[in-house]
């Protein structure tokens, strides 16, 4: 049975058809990832999965539940947590005061534990716990974004363009990370604009066009197929 199942999901912005009749799976351990250009539909359909958009027809199973009209807030609960575009921290508060935010689905008795989990796993914030969210470099914020989701132990991590804006070097850091997650037993669903590096960590692909998917292989398989090579990675 797949982690996250999705049937035939289709999404309106008022008269824009946004996403058409999109179905994937995602399987437990596996890193999947969803390829497009801008405007493909891969941000709404994460917005779709996680609760703060609504599909006027099909299914979203998570875990075997039916998620499709579960509040957002109680889908992380159900151990699903969304990293969205652009890092969404509170840049007003701490390093520390941000992971406590993500914790708000656990019990309190072990959030001390699981910050420690997460400072051994990003030093760079441990470094950095006291200062404000605002005063870190965009790949700490990212680093953050990500700390902050682990904070509600999901079972399934959706990672949202976390490459964006990053230089190459810190790219390369982030994509570590994922890696390392993922082997540690956290499932994986990223979207990502940078198709050759999401590719080159992931078991599988699919590739997104004006909102609907028109291709899904193994990973291998698309980094290596020549039309998705002309149209995502620039060879």
């Amino acid at each position: 049975m797949a982690l996250l199942e999705v049937k035939d999901i289709n999404v309106y912005y008022g008269s824009i058809h946004a996403v058409k009749g999109v179905s994937f799976e995602v399987h437990e351990g596996e890193i999947i990832t969803l390829i497009g250009a801008n405007g493909a539909g891969k941000t709404t359909i994460l917005h779709t999965v996680s609760g703060l958009l609504k599909s006027t027809t099909g299914s979203i199973s998570f875990m075997g539940s039916d998620i499709g009209h579960v509040p957002a807030h109680k889908i992380v609960a159900r151990g699903l947590a969304h990293v969205p575009e652009g890092r969404h921290c509170f840049l007003q508060m701490s390093v520390e005061e941000n992971l406590q935010m993500g914790a708000y689905t656990q019990p309190s008795s072990g959030i001390a534990e699981d910050l420690e989990v997460v400072f051994d796993r990003f030093p760079r914030l441990k470094e950095r716990r006291r200062q404000v969210a605002g005063t870190l470099s965009g790949g700490e914020q990212q680093m953050l974004a990500i700390g902050r989701a682990m904070m509600s132990h999901p079972k399934l991590l959706m990672l949202d363009e976390p490459s964006m804006g990053l230089a190459p070097l810190l790219v390369e850091e982030i994509f570590d990370i994922i890696t390392t997650l993922n082997k540690a037993g956290t499932t994986i669903l990223l979207v990502e604009q940078n198709a050759q590096m999401a590719l080159s960590i992931a078991n599988r692909g699919y590739v997104l066009e004006t909102g609907q998917v028109v291709q899904t292989a193994d990973a291998k398989q698309l980094l290596n197929d020549d039309s998705v090579r002309k149209a995502y990675l620039g060879g």
